[in-house]
């Protein structure tokens, strides 16, 4: 298939994991929802364990001294702010002003330059200024519009674009409990394959790394069943019985998910 049947084959496996609307309305909170400390811990943890994967060791070895990266979907920077011995600006794109104030002090401590933009990529892309390289880490299984995504990252970049993401969409792993509390089967693509093929047809010199995602998703199976209720639209006091549901269904503990980095060299670079 075309770039153009790709990305609309992305928006419809996307469009899948929309939660039924009889269900959305009696939730307690926001499913899709953040919460910014556990952004921040993140970041402090990418920080006090430098991670020497495929993402960092991809965006260092194309970051000239004192460069810029632009991170799009930032957070509190954890995808970015590791690289401070060698990086002087941080562009810092995301949507939750929450997001990118929990940066602002971090990276003042470390001596790096932070540009924010607040707001939705490829929206604000206009207002962005091109940087060395770019980066965008677990951000696209929210992105519809995919092709205007990485098109946007690769103009944006002078030197290299690196995305990272989980191989299987963040949310997969609640299958099973989505099944038994809401009779609700959830979908199987998009997959990071499904990246990978349009961002080939893109034209782009498309590379591939995969390992073991090198953080446990949860620390403990209280704080699986809290994040579950979340996510399922359960009212929080069911977190026990989540717990024990989890177990019986054989979820505990969790398997780390496979991590997968996918880079190219920018156009603007492959045309010098």
């Amino acid at each position: 298939m075309n770039a153009e049947e790709l990305s609309a084959l992305w928006r419809e496996r996307l469009g899948s994991w929309a939660i039924p609307p009889e269900i959305l309305e009696k939730a307690p909170a926001d499913p899709w929802g953040h919460h910014p400390a556990r952004f921040a811990t993140r970041t402090d943890r990418a920080l006090a364990e430098p991670d020497h994967g495929p993402t960092m060791t991809r965006l260092a070895e194309a970051l000239p001294e004192g460069g810029t990266v632009l991170d799009v979907g930032a957070g509190a920077g954890a995808a970015s702010l590791p690289l401070h011995e060698h990086l002087g600006t941080v562009i810092a794109v995301d949507t939750s002003p929450e997001m990118l104030a929990a940066l602002g002090p971090k990276a003042d401590k470390l001596g790096v330059e932070v540009i924010r933009v607040e707001g939705r990529w490829p929206d604000v892309a206009s207002e962005v200024p091109v940087a060395d390289v770019a980066v965008a880490a677990h951000v696209v299984y929210n992105v519809p519009d995919l092709t205007g995504f990485l098109r946007e990252l690769d103009a944006h970049a002078r030197h290299r674009v690196v995305l990272e993401l989980t191989h299987r969409h963040p949310m997969s792993w609640l299958a099973p409990l989505w099944e038994h509390f809401h009779d609700v089967r959830r979908p199987v693509r998009p997959v990071a394959e499904d990246v990978v093929a349009l961002a080939a047809a893109m034209g782009f010199g498309v590379r591939v790394e995969e390992r073991e995602a090198p953080l446990e998703r949860f620390g403990t199976l209280e704080e699986l069943a809290a994040s579950a209720c979340h996510r399922i639209c359960l009212d929080p006091a069911r977190a026990p019985e989540v717990a024990e549901t989890a177990m019986e269904l054989g979820m505990w503990p969790v398997p780390r998910d496979r991590w997968v980095t996918i880079w190219w060299e920018s156009s603007e670079k492959t045309r010098r």
